[in-house]
């Protein structure tokens, strides 16, 4: 029979992983509407990032109630400790997306598909990945394989950077006009945020292998 603060700690856990999974399906779905521009994919990519941060802040709540009934100890703390940060990585990451969104369906009519192919689908193709295996983490209890996928976020996050310095570049020297400056401009502030939602997602995993594995927090 489980103890009552295992209990509480798996449904934690499962809080945690719901909105994890809204935030995939949210970036999965945009991944899906960049193509063309399809609005209602967008509309729906929102409807799985609604009132994140009450959930959040029910979850950090429920948190500091198990920290003064329990006062947990070695490993216990620090999934407990991680779980308390990962809930501010996932909202931040949620108004990341949130962001994003709003930026890019602001400007992606005005874009030609094959600059989106090229540039905007590859970036969002990375997140959506560093995403899924961050959340895969939260169910591996095998530290050698925790390291692993950690390894495996961080590709991903980097190619967001790598992909991100690319379109930058090709932009700046596309953009000959003041029309086509403004234009890629606003592409480039709408891909930074999804630069920044990978960002989090190693963030959540440099947590979990800190809770799972020991350690000090890495930056």
């Amino acid at each position: 029979m489980q103890s009552n603060f295992q209990t509480n700690l798996n449904n934690i856990k499962a809080k945690i992983i719901h909105i994890g999974d809204g935030l995939l399906k949210a970036n999965t779905l945009i991944t899906e509407a960049l193509t063309d521009c399809n609005q209602e994919k967008f509309q729906e990519a929102r409807s799985h990032i609604k009132n994140i941060n009450s959930k959040a802040d029910d979850i950090d709540n429920t948190i500091i109630k198990v920290l003064a009934l329990y006062t947990p100890e070695a490993r216990d703390l620090r999934q407990v400790i991680a779980y308390l940060k990962i809930t501010n990585e996932l909202s931040r990451a949620c108004s990341n997306t949130r962001s994003f969104i709003r930026g890019f369906t602001d400007v992606c009519k005005d874009l030609e598909v094959s600059t989106i192919n090229e540039y905007a689908v590859p970036m969002q193709t990375s997140t959506v990945k560093a995403i899924k295996l961050t959340l895969s983490m939260l169910e591996c209890e095998d530290e050698e394989e925790i390291q692993e996928i950690y390894n495996d976020v961080l590709i991903e996050e980097n190619k967001t950077d790598d992909l991100y310095e690319m379109v930058e570049r090709n932009l700046s020297l596309q953009a000959d006009g003041s029309n086509a400056f403004e234009k890629f401009h606003k592409m480039l502030r709408a891909l930074r945020k999804s630069g920044k939602i990978a960002s989090r997602a190693i963030s959540i995993a440099n947590l979990l292998v800190y809770a799972k594995v020991g350690g000090n927090f890495h930056n």
